[in-house]
């Protein structure tokens, strides 16, 4: 029987799936595009590129026969420049659309790495076991105990490292969430749940093989997340 932990995150995974395959996917693919966007999502598009690069920099330079598990890929971007480090990419996204798009974005040339797209749980052990596994934005919108029994059960398959985002708990994220409430539905996000910094260290402490090395904060206009690098103790 499935624990309450299990059934609020599947419950919570299939809610975003639809929503990504339906009322959000045209907005995302133009957000993760060169086309002209609105303000608000155009601070969206530049936190999201540094945010993308502060994980792509806490990677090793050379992916060369290294495994990497890209738990919510979305339209791939992480993807293809791991891939062209050298790393084995396992892509995968419960938002069908997003992967069809990520599997059309990407060059036909890898060099020495490669992509395999797949459309499902990040959290499926059938996926394999990884040496690094990159969480970006896909976390945030679970609860904090969801968020921990996921990167508990991402670290089970990880060797190495594992970088995850959260949403960081703070009065100014409050506040802009609460003004984007007064924007039409299309230039909304969906739901996002704030997590006390602290409080996540604490529930991080539980994962005994690991802990926090490096973190980093990426706040650019209506974007805003923090960044945890997990390494083997």
């Amino acid at each position: 029987m499935a624990s309450r932990a299990d059934t609020s995150y599947h419950h919570r995974r299939d809610r975003l799936a639809t929503y990504f395959d339906s009322t959000a996917r045209k907005a995302w693919i133009d957000l993760t595009s060169d086309v002209k966007v609105s303000g608000i999502r155009a601070t969206v598009r530049a936190g999201r590129e540094d945010m993308r690069n502060t994980l792509l920099g806490w990677l090793p330079p050379e992916l060369c026969r290294s495994t990497l598990l890209d738990a919510g890929c979305g339209t791939g971007a992480l993807s293809v420049d791991a891939a062209c480090r050298g790393a084995e990419v396992t892509a995968v996204d419960v938002a069908s659309g997003l992967v069809d798009i990520a599997r059309e974005r990407a060059p036909s040339f890898l060099g020495h790495g490669k992509i395999d797209w797949k459309v499902g749980d990040m959290l499926d052990s059938a996926l394999g076991e990884f040496d690094h596994v990159v969480a970006m934005d896909s976390l945030i919108h679970y609860s904090p105990d969801d968020m921990v029994d996921a990167i508990a059960k991402l670290a089970r398959r990880c060797r190495k490292s594992l970088l995850f985002t959260f949403a960081p708990k703070t009065p100014l994220l409050t506040a802009m969430h609460n003004v984007g409430k007064l924007f039409p539905r299309g230039n909304r996000s969906p739901a996002i749940v704030p997590v006390s910094e602290v409080r996540l260290r604490e529930r991080l402490s539980s994962l005994s093989e690991w802990r926090v090395q490096r973190d980093h904060r990426v706040t650019t206009g209506f974007y805003m997340s923090h960044a945890f690098e997990l390494v083997r103790r």
